[in-house]
């Protein structure tokens, strides 16, 4: 069985969920998120709680859509009422960043600056050298947070490029360490 997937969740105060044709809609303070529910996984909604079932759960095709979809449930739940954030740190002499209306400016380091256009749903805030991104579609956020750093990766020499706030660089020791070694 599916340890996540056999979990109900829990709806909070102020959220209202739709169930209509395989297609679930969650709408909360924040927002409202859509996903398309798989032919072979059920939802049904239980005073205030959302239970996801299968069919067999033994198949494990089965399974695995099972704890997939109580996963996405629970993020769509969560991204309607508080939302999700990830925060990214610009290291480099003379790397800057600012935004203007929904479009991203990067300087870091190449010829031109790199124009990154923000897509719906997410806004984005700069504060020195941190760019905070926030939406309520947690892939979303995930996937422009992961394409502004790979702009430019940070290097292991210097650590100098954009990184996740979070993100460890594992430094690499330079020339120096070759000739010491002689």
């Amino acid at each position: 069985m599916s340890r996540i997937g056999k979990n109900p969740i829990k709806i909070p105060e102020g959220v209202e969920i739709k169930i209509e044709a395989r297609e679930l809609t969650v709408k909360g303070p924040k927002g409202e998120l859509q996903q398309k529910i798989h032919p072979l996984v059920n939802v049904e909604q239980k005073d205030n709680q959302l239970l996801v079932k299968v069919n067999q759960p033994e198949d494990k095709r089965q399974r695995s859509l099972w704890g997939l979809f109580a996963s996405l449930i629970e993020n769509m739940v969560e991204g309607v009422t508080n939302g999700y954030e990830k925060k990214l740190e610009v290291n480099g002499v003379g790397y800057r960043v600012e935004l203007k209306g929904d479009v991203l400016i990067l300087n870091v380091g190449y010829s031109h600056p790199i124009e990154y256009k923000l897509p719906e749903g997410i806004t984005a805030s700069v504060e020195k050298n941190l760019i905070t991104i926030s939406g309520i579609d947690k892939q979303l956020v995930g996937e422009v947070a992961a394409q502004i750093r790979k702009v430019r990766k940070p290097e292991p020499y210097k650590g100098k490029g954009i990184k996740y706030e979070d993100e460890v660089i594992i430094r690499k020791v330079g020339k120096a360490a070759a000739k010491g070694a002689e």
